[in-house]
Protein backbone atom coordinates (compact mmCIF):
# COMPACT_ATOMS: atom_id res chain seq x y z
CA UNK A 1 0.00 0.00 0.00
CA UNK A 2 1.24 3.49 -0.85
CA UNK A 3 2.24 5.76 2.01
CA UNK A 4 -0.83 8.02 2.49
CA UNK A 5 1.39 10.85 3.76
CA UNK A 6 3.85 10.82 0.84
CA UNK A 7 3.30 13.50 -1.76
CA UNK A 8 3.17 12.21 -5.30
CA UNK A 9 5.11 13.58 -8.25
CA UNK A 10 3.32 15.09 -11.25
CA UNK A 11 4.20 11.96 -13.22
CA UNK A 12 2.78 9.65 -10.55
CA UNK A 13 -0.39 11.72 -10.40
CA UNK A 14 -0.77 11.70 -14.17
CA UNK A 15 -0.47 7.92 -14.25
CA UNK A 16 -2.83 7.28 -11.33
CA UNK A 17 -5.54 9.95 -11.57
CA UNK A 18 -8.85 8.97 -13.16
CA UNK A 19 -9.74 10.39 -16.57
CA UNK A 20 -10.93 13.98 -16.47
CA UNK A 21 -8.99 14.99 -13.35
CA UNK A 22 -6.36 17.71 -13.77
CA UNK A 23 -3.46 18.81 -11.63
CA UNK A 24 -3.36 22.50 -10.80
CA UNK A 25 -0.47 23.29 -8.48
CA UNK A 26 -1.07 21.24 -5.35
CA UNK A 27 -4.69 20.40 -6.18
CA UNK A 28 -6.43 17.73 -8.21
CA UNK A 29 -9.69 18.96 -9.76
CA UNK A 30 -12.58 17.60 -11.82
CA UNK A 31 -15.89 19.02 -13.01
CA UNK A 32 -18.85 16.71 -13.30
CA UNK A 33 -21.56 17.75 -15.77
CA UNK A 34 -24.62 16.70 -13.76
CA UNK A 35 -27.14 18.39 -16.04
CA UNK A 36 -29.47 19.25 -13.19
CA UNK A 37 -29.36 20.28 -9.57
CA UNK A 38 -30.94 17.11 -8.11
CA UNK A 39 -28.35 14.85 -9.75
CA UNK A 40 -25.59 17.18 -8.56
CA UNK A 41 -26.92 16.98 -5.03
CA UNK A 42 -27.03 13.17 -5.22
CA UNK A 43 -23.42 13.13 -6.43
CA UNK A 44 -22.31 15.47 -3.63
CA UNK A 45 -24.08 13.23 -1.11
CA UNK A 46 -22.28 10.12 -2.38
CA UNK A 47 -18.90 11.81 -2.48
CA UNK A 48 -19.51 13.20 0.99
CA UNK A 49 -20.28 9.75 2.38
CA UNK A 50 -17.08 8.36 0.85
CA UNK A 51 -15.09 11.31 2.21
CA UNK A 52 -16.44 10.74 5.71
CA UNK A 53 -15.61 7.04 5.51
CA UNK A 54 -12.07 7.84 4.38
CA UNK A 55 -11.71 10.76 6.82
CA UNK A 56 -10.37 12.79 3.89
CA UNK A 57 -12.45 15.73 2.78
CA UNK A 58 -12.51 17.46 -0.61
CA UNK A 59 -13.68 20.94 -1.48
CA UNK A 60 -16.96 20.57 -3.37
CA UNK A 61 -18.88 23.25 -5.25
CA UNK A 62 -22.43 22.42 -6.34
CA UNK A 63 -23.93 24.64 -9.00
CA UNK A 64 -26.45 24.20 -11.75
CA UNK A 65 -25.52 22.18 -13.83
CA UNK A 66 -22.23 20.85 -12.47
CA UNK A 67 -20.24 19.75 -9.43
CA UNK A 68 -16.59 20.72 -9.05
CA UNK A 69 -14.44 18.60 -6.74
CA UNK A 70 -10.99 19.69 -5.58
CA UNK A 71 -8.67 17.37 -3.67
CA UNK A 72 -5.45 18.07 -1.80
CA UNK A 73 -3.78 16.67 1.29
CA UNK A 74 -3.37 19.92 3.19
CA UNK A 75 -1.51 18.20 6.03
CA UNK A 76 1.41 17.38 3.72
CA UNK A 77 1.02 20.19 1.17
CA UNK A 78 0.36 18.18 -1.97
CA UNK A 79 -1.39 15.28 -3.64
CA UNK A 80 -1.17 11.86 -1.97
CA UNK A 81 -2.62 8.42 -2.54
CA UNK A 82 -5.57 9.53 -0.38
CA UNK A 83 -6.48 12.07 -3.04
CA UNK A 84 -6.16 9.56 -5.86
CA UNK A 85 -8.32 7.06 -3.96
CA UNK A 86 -11.04 9.64 -3.33
CA UNK A 87 -10.88 10.86 -6.94
CA UNK A 88 -11.49 7.29 -8.10
CA UNK A 89 -14.44 6.96 -5.74
CA UNK A 90 -15.90 10.28 -6.90
CA UNK A 91 -15.55 9.26 -10.54
CA UNK A 92 -17.20 5.92 -9.75
CA UNK A 93 -20.12 7.66 -8.07
CA UNK A 94 -20.49 9.95 -11.10
CA UNK A 95 -20.44 6.99 -13.47
CA UNK A 96 -23.10 5.20 -11.41
CA UNK A 97 -25.31 8.29 -11.76
CA UNK A 98 -24.66 8.59 -15.49
CA UNK A 99 -22.70 11.83 -15.02
CA UNK A 100 -19.88 12.79 -17.36
CA UNK A 101 -16.58 14.10 -16.03
CA UNK A 102 -14.89 17.00 -17.74
CA UNK A 103 -11.59 18.62 -16.99
CA UNK A 104 -11.22 20.85 -13.97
Amino acid sequence: MADPKKTLTASEISEAAPAGWTLDGEQLTARFATGDFATGLALVDRIGASAEEANHHPDIVLTYPEVTVTLSSHDVGGITSRDIDLARLASGHAEALGVAVGEG
